[in-house]
């Protein structure tokens, strides 16, 4: 549950050391051989696109101004090659693997010609969960107009006359190249449901992958000391230890709880990166005491970008045809 991701580290307590000459302080991190400015990073955030278009773009510009990693989702809006351009030491490119083989040996190859630094494969969907939340909300495919919705909807008429100008639910772009072609954007998504979750994805999956991949590799989701054993003796370059955000299994520890133990299961060497229930500065102090390199976090960024979009003064590419600003 969500709640037991922030619970846990309400558990922890840091004790300050004072009279220590702190004139010059120093916050960067090195992941996988570049410094960022902070040990934090935005998370993968599918559909960020219908909260305000172009809203991976956006946090693609932010995650470079800010030097931090943007983990851009393979079910965002905005396509790996037109979004990894933006910020090519920043993006870095989450994905699952697909009941399709060749889809997911082709996404390797997209994430590579795109100049994908870090790709991250996520492995814990085998199965969709009930995510009541998403079933009371009626945030599922096919769509359904709850009266929830519409007063929701109705309560934010700038979102909605935008959401109608823009053509209504946005294409997933990375998916596109798959299905046939006009496909709208509904059929794109409907595909998207028929390739994941994919339930017989499993440790062979992953190895066909690192054998294809020549850069860093990282494996999102496991929660089990012998799992993090297993992807170090494949070769993975690092982990982010993560329960999905709670939602993925009701009954799952949080990700700060199991921590520890993956530090230890993986050596002092392996970078791990910590995701699910982080929301402040102090948060981020704790996974690294506790072993981390860094934490993710996406919900903050994510509403960030609904509400306010990109500053104004900026410009940036939505395309490699035209330019615009927000």
């Amino acid at each position: 549950m969500p709640e037991r991701n922030r619970s846990a580290f309400a558990q922890h307590k840091l004790v300050p050391r004072y009279l220590r000459d702190v004139t010059k302080r120093d916050q960067s991190v090195v992941l996988f051989g570049r410094r960022y400015a902070s040990p934090i990073g935005i998370s993968p955030t599918g559909l960020a696109g219908l909260f305000r278009p172009d809203a991976d773009a956006m946090l693609a510009h932010a995650a470079r101004e800010a030097n931090v990693p943007f983990l851009l989702s393979s079910a965002a809006n905005g396509a790996l090659e037109e979004v990894a351009p933006l910020a090519p030491e920043n993006v870095w490119f989450q994905m699952y693997c697909t009941s399709d083989e060749a889809i997911n040996a082709d996404l390797v190859q997209r994430a590579r010609k795109a100049g994908v630094r870090v790709l991250v494969v996520s492995v814990d969907v085998p199965v969709n969960s009930n995510r009541e939340r998403n079933r009371r909300n009626g945030f599922s495919r096919p769509f359904r107009m709850t009266p929830g919705v519409v007063l929701e909807a109705l309560g934010h008429p700038a979102w909605v006359i935008r959401y109608l100008r823009t053509g209504g639910i946005p294409m997933m772009r990375n998916w596109k190249p798959y299905a046939p072609a006009n496909a709208s954007a509904a059929q794109v998504a409907d595909m998207y449901g028929t390739l994941t979750p994919a339930p017989m994805v499993n440790w062979d999956h992953l190895r066909r992958i690192r054998a294809a991949r020549a850069g860093p590799l990282v494996i999102k989701g496991l929660m089990h000391p012998e799992d993090a054993r297993e992807a170090v003796a494949l070769g993975a370059d690092g982990l982010v230890v993560s329960n999905h955000g709670g939602r993925q299994l009701d009954a799952s520890p949080s990700s700060l709880e199991v921590l520890p133990a993956i530090r230890d299961a993986v050596g002092k060497d392996l970078e791990l990166i910590l995701d699910s229930g982080v929301r402040r500065g102090s948060d981020v102090v704790v996974a690294r005491c506790l072993g981390a390199q860094s934490a993710i976090f996406g919900r903050p960024t994510l509403f960030g970008v609904a509400v306010a979009g990109r500053p104004a003064r900026h410009t940036c590419c939505r395309s490699s045809a035209r330019r615009s600003t927000w």
